[in-house]
């Protein structure tokens, strides 16, 4: 049993297994539409997170090679490359996962558990958790298509009435599943109200796969105690990254009992700054400083958390300029000077 396992517990199942690769550290982060682009996935692995997903990667559009598809799915420099695909149509899936994998991906993630009212309308995500048999056969379908492991992220269920996760994950270990992914609440539920962590171990118990809970995980013991109530194998953390990719190596880390050294507010704002470095470089100076203000704004929230920021002036300036160099400058500034001493500065 390796270190990390002792530390996890002894029915962790450490190292997960994914294919050839052995993944050592039990937090990743989760795919966000939207908000894991490849800026963000490369700082958050750099910092320790065990595995980093795509944003979901709608499978159609990927088929019909359109650009902003296939930015989702890059993964140049990442050690583990997951692409996230979601549809509803058995073929297309496949098609997809298999350009996927001949672009590069190691692995294949399924998504049956997005809410979005613009998937669950297409009948693709959380909407497959109501017709159980279309997302055996969608998971049958895709796992025949490639070489690479396919995984697959899903919900309780639609809602408190239909729980379906334990079974339907049940069917996909025997498709062939790698790992599966379940996060603790109902596509009804959307985000609200406290995800149901305990809820998750109905599926740990019917399933031999390496299990990862989802769900409100905030830090490091929200992360002990999701793990103890679900008995999952790792933690996935979506949201509480905003802002801090480099929190999810540190929940690793103190999962596995290791030391872990916070980085410097210079260093934080150097990976900041390789985030929105990379999202102009993607989208170029116009489309990306746009496509970067959620991050913007939520690595201003960190700095400032932290004592550091900027005048409320200068933040109201940096998530709504337009000038990619400007944005740039002010993203430098946010730990640059402790909050104490911003009185003096302009407002």
């Amino acid at each position: 049993m390796s270190a990390n396992a002792q530390a996890l517990g002894a029915s962790a199942k450490w190292p997960i297994v994914l294919g050839p690769f052995r993944i050592e550290e039990p937090a990743f982060l989760a795919p966000m539409s939207g908000v894991t682009d490849i800026g963000m996935r490369r700082v958050a692995a750099r910092f320790g997170a065990g595995l980093v997903v795509s944003e979901m990667v709608a499978a159609s559009f990927y088929i019909a090679a359109d650009e902003q598809t296939r930015l989702r799915a890059e993964g140049e420099g990442l050690p583990i490359h997951v692409v996230q695909i979601a549809g509803r149509d058995p073929a297309a899936m496949a098609e997809a996962a298999r350009l996927a994998e001949d672009a590069g991906a190691h692995a294949i993630d399924i998504n049956m558990g997005c809410p979005a009212k613009r998937v669950v309308g297409g009948y693709a995500g959380s909407a497959l958790m109501r017709e159980p048999e279309l997302a055996v056969a969608l998971a049958r379908e895709t796992i025949a298509a490639v070489k690479v492991p396919v995984s697959v992220k899903m919900r309780l269920g639609w809602d408190a009435d239909t729980i379906n996760a334990p079974d339907l994950a049940r069917q996909l270990e025997g498709e062939g599943a790698a790992l599966i992914t379940v996060h603790g609440r109902t596509r009804q539920q959307f985000y609200k109200g406290e995800a149901d962590w305990a809820a998750i171990r109905a599926v740990r118990d019917a399933i031999g796969l390496p299990l990862v809970a989802n769900g409100d995980c905030n830090n490091a013991e929200d992360a002990r105690k999701m793990l103890a109530a679900s008995g999952a194998d790792a933690v996935m953390i979506g949201r509480a990254a905003v802002g801090q990719p480099w929190l999810v190596g540190k929940i690793a880390a103190a999962l596995c009992g290791r030391d872990w050294r916070e980085p410097t507010p210079a260093e934080k704002a150097e990976a900041a700054l390789e985030h929105y470095e990379s999202l102009l470089a993607t989208f170029g100076p116009e489309q990306g400083v746009r496509h970067a203000r959620k991050h913007l704004a939520a690595y201003a929230d960190t700095a400032a958390a932290e004592g550091f920021g900027l005048p409320r002036a200068l933040r109201a300036k940096l998530v709504t300029t337009a000038d990619a160099d400007e944005a740039a400058a002010l993203l430098a500034r946010c730990w640059s000077q402790q909050s104490g001493n911003l009185a003096g500065e302009a407002a």
